[in-house]
């Protein structure tokens, strides 16, 4: 039913996008004609690129604060602790991530990159005899990792994306960094088709965690502009979509959503009994947002969203021995908890240097 959900959600993205009209004028941009171009070589190969007209730049570096409003959290049974329903006043956390380019060519592109995502709950009645809020009060959660993105283009016509990443999730602290064994694991590969300067399009397949739990789905990438350049698309369903108004090369605002999860191992810290040492949150959340991107200074932007977070998954598995299962859309495994939290609205804001 909720990927059902997704798909929905982008067919009525992509129908908006269509349906838009404006009346201004927008003078476009001249485009580049390399027909009459000659080489030394005339028999070297030619490779298309990984940009169409008028695609929001890329982030290099970016430091932003999420802040999230009031919400309940209703905790099932687990052990000796009774459900209970407690208040989260807000919850808000630093995100720091980081994209570099490490080899740039005309047939290739790889790049590395980090992150750092927190989230810290201010929750009352923290003395409640309750597993779940106790220790979201008092822990939090965090996610930190590493990836990589490998964009190679076959021919001027298709190309390949490869993605990796490897993320530590849990409610450590500096000192309390859970095992490697607990990394967690996504990948992505598509297969696209570039028609021209404004529309390049692809499809693949993804293992992710952007549910709250391990999951293989098939994956859709879309990024167009129009032909006055004005309006576009940037989706790479079902993780993110939406529609982009460019109002010039340095002011682009845009509406749409983006799913965000992982899985967080709980009681790094042994901060309850050791009968939970085994335990993980599926979190898991749609945002759905409006978004506001310009230029501060030459390289320098401004990211502001706004939107709503609905609760996609917050429940618990007892994941033994850190051992991964895969349950999907379909399978019956029982949760160890199941909980559900508010839904609330959100804004988050970042400063960027982003690519030329």
């Amino acid at each position: 039913m909720k990927f059902t959900a997704l798909i929905l959600l982008l067919l009525i993205c992509y129908t908006a996008s269509a349906q838009i009209t404006d009346s201004t004028t927008l003078i476009p941009e001249e485009e580049e004609n390399y027909d009459n171009l000659s080489f030394a070589d005339g028999n070297a190969k030619r490779f298309c690129t990984s940009k169409i007209f008028d695609l929001s730049p890329q982030k290099l570096i970016s430091i932003g604060y999420d802040f999230q409003g009031g919400y309940a959290i209703n905790s099932d049974t687990i052990g000796t602790y009774a459900p209970t329903t407690v208040r989260t006043n807000y919850s808000q956390g630093l995100r720091l991530m980081a994209n570099i380019p490490v080899i740039s060519r005309n047939n290739i592109i790889v790049q590395l990159g980090a992150n750092y995502l927190e989230q810290r709950y201010q929750i009352d009645n923290t003395a409640t005899d309750n597993l779940l809020s106790t220790n979201l009060s008092r822990n939090g959660l965090r996610s930190t990792g590493l990836n990589t993105t490998i964009f190679k283009p076959l021919n001027e016509r298709n190309f390949i994306i490869a993605q990796a990443s490897a993320d530590l999730n849990g409610d450590y602290g500096l000192n309390t960094i859970p095992s490697l064994r607990l990394l967690r694991y996504s990948g992505a590969a598509i297969f696209g088709w570039k028609t021209g300067d404004r529309r390049m399009f692809g499809v693949g397949f993804s293992r992710t965690y952007r549910v709250g739990e391990m999951n293989y789905i098939p994956i859709i990438l879309w990024n167009w502009t129009s032909l006055n350049r004005k309006w576009g698309t940037e989706v790479l369903f079902p993780a993110r979509a939406h529609v982009r108004r460019t109002i010039n090369s340095r002011n682009m605002f845009f509406v749409g959503y983006e799913l965000e999860g992982n899985s967080y191992k709980i009681n790094s810290r042994n901060t309850l009994p050791s009968d939970f040492d085994n335990l993980e949150i599926r979190r898991s959340e749609l945002r759905f947002r409006t978004m506001y991107e310009f230029s501060l200074y030459q390289f320098i932007w401004l990211s502001v969203q706004t939107g709503f977070r609905y609760n996609y998954g917050f429940n618990v598995d007892d994941v033994s021995g850190g051992n991964e299962f895969f349950r999907g859309f379909f399978g019956n495994q029982p949760y160890a908890m199941i909980n559900t939290i508010g839904n609330t609205f959100y804004a988050l804001v970042s400063i960027n240097v982003v690519s030329p």
